[in-house]
């Protein structure tokens, strides 16, 4: 009797393993977590931006990427901020001002996103507030237009949210070793407003010279985003084909044009920079 009631008990503890291990899988895939390679904390990077005008290419600003840990609501985090400012030339015809703010937890789950931006003559404030509350990902998207106008929206996805800044700082990390020209990666992008399909397209290998004087082996990825039933391609981004996958070159689609950002200085690098070429 104490032997059957000893296999009862331990069939039971089987189950309560089996069941707590899929709770915290579930959990662990509802929060997005992500194993992070690619950068540490006190990472700085600077840019050149151009835009094209008439044309063209004419020096419009400069950009810098700034990522620390740090905390939110209690929650140790990297706090990722992306800033560019115009030179003035410009002003007359396309103001450049933007903002980005980002924190991620350590694991990379994406946790707060803000996006203040004046391009041209228009100012908007986009923001994402991210929870994860029975293994659901919920959303408090917040936007205030150009009127000056607030709107805010709550949702709830059974599958991960990513906004601009964690999808790319989770695309850092990706292994790209098996990736096949056309390898592609899906997921849902969203901003103060809304939730698309994106995806990011892997295009191959390519040297690509940065503005510190330097050429880098770069991996050439696209980013996509389907938007009134097609796809339209946003972005192409080329980061460094080491464990880093430091960004070196970005081309911009734009509403209003094209720009392009390159790589002016870096420091606070996580591992060595070995895609330099010689």
């Amino acid at each position: 009797m104490n032997r059957t009631f000893k296999l009862v008990k331990m069939k039971h503890f089987k189950i309560y393993i089996v069941c707590l291990l899929a709770v915290l899988s579930l959990r662990v895939s509802a929060q997005c977590t992500f194993r992070n390679t690619a950068f540490s904390s006190g990472e700085y990077l600077t840019y050149n931006l151009y835009y094209n005008w008439k044309f063209i290419w004419v020096k419009a600003g400069t950009a810098s990427w700034y990522t620390v840990s740090s905390n939110y609501k209690g929650t140790p985090a990297y706090r990722a901020s992306l800033t560019t400012r115009g030179n003035g030339k410009l002003d007359n015809y396309f103001v450049l001002r933007d903002t980005l703010l980002a924190y991620n937890s350590k694991q990379m789950a994406p946790l707060y996103y803000r996006k203040g931006a004046r391009e041209g003559k228009r100012y908007t404030v986009d923001e994402v507030f991210y929870s994860y509350p029975n293994g659901k990902c919920h959303l408090r998207q917040h936007r205030i237009n150009s009127e000056g106008k607030h709107k805010w929206i709550e949702r709830t996805y059974d599958d991960c949210c990513f906004d601009m800044m964690s999808i790319f700082l989770r695309a850092r990390s990706f292994n790209p070793e098996s990736w096949k020209k056309g390898e592609v990666v899906n997921f849902p992008i969203v901003d103060g407003n809304s939730r698309d399909p994106a995806r990011i397209i892997y295009n191959g290998k390519e040297d690509v010279k940065a503005d510190n004087g330097h050429k880098y082996r770069c991996l050439k990825l696209t980013y996509w985003e389907y938007d009134d039933g097609k796809w339209r391609d946003i972005a192409s981004f080329y980061v460094t084909d080491d464990k880093n996958h430091i960004p070196v070159r970005l081309d911009m689609r734009l509403k209003f044009g094209s720009a392009k950002a390159f790589l002016t200085s870096m420091k606070g690098i996580n591992s060595p920079v070995t895609a330099e070429v010689k």
